[in-house]
């Protein structure tokens, strides 16, 4: 059974250097109370993994503008205007990956798997930086390891006590991977917590054996 914290006692958990994978899609589906408490209790040298980055007004966004995080791993970050400088300065790295192969690494990361191969990006950016090159069956693919967190952070629709999860719209890009891929899952849930039965079955997008926490949106 999950475990229902305020967001405060959830956020103790997360500890400086901790690799954080974070739900959403352009900010939408991103935990922003989570994130909020995050800002406040100011846990530093993070690596954070999302698709797009957000902006410095919402999101994960905000933690990079605010200084706490070390590395990004994403597939695009366009909206995230302080990002070039302080790549530029030194003081963040970033990883960038298809959108593809990052949905793949997450799941390889959550099942066990031994990493990805696909053909996207080779003789591109992707291969000097971030991936190797192997020669299998006469063709060439590009090697990707899998991608775990320490914790993911996630957002839900609906959840009942035993940490069935249900998504609304974008709030499932990615996050019914990254429940899989984390040792510790925080999720932010926006209606009432229900009791235990109230959610069908065949409705739940992840099982609460995988949810470590829920803090009541």
């Amino acid at each position: 059974m999950a475990t229902l914290c305020d967001v405060e006692q959830a956020v103790c958990q997360i500890k400086d250097g901790d690799i954080i994978l974070a739900g959403g899609f352009y900010g939408n589906g991103t935990p922003e109370l989570i994130v909020d408490e995050l800002l406040r209790q100011g846990q530093k040298n993070l690596t954070v993994i999302n698709n797009d980055g957000n902006t410095t007004e919402k999101g994960v966004g905000r933690l990079v503008a605010a200084g706490q995080v070390k590395k990004c791993i994403f597939s695009w970050c366009g909206r995230l205007a302080v990002l070039p400088k302080l790549i530029e300065e030194g003081k963040i790295e970033l990883e960038l990956c298809p959108q593809g192969t990052f949905a793949e690494r997450i799941r390889a990361g959550g099942f066990g798997l031994g990493g990805v191969l696909t053909p996207v990006g080779l003789g591109t950016l992707v291969e000097e930086k971030w991936a190797q090159r192997v020669s299998l069956n006469g063709k060439d693919w590009l090697y990707h390891t899998p991608i775990r967190g320490n914790v993911a952070i996630i957002e839900a629709d609906r959840a009942d006590t035993e940490g069935n999860l249900v998504f609304y719209l974008t709030q499932r890009a990615f996050s019914q991977a990254m429940c899989f891929a984390a040792d510790l899952v925080i999720v932010q849930v926006n209606k009432p917590i229900e009791p235990a039965g109230c959610i069908h079955p065949q409705d739940v997008h992840v099982p609460g054996v995988v949810v470590d926490i829920l803090v009541q949106g």
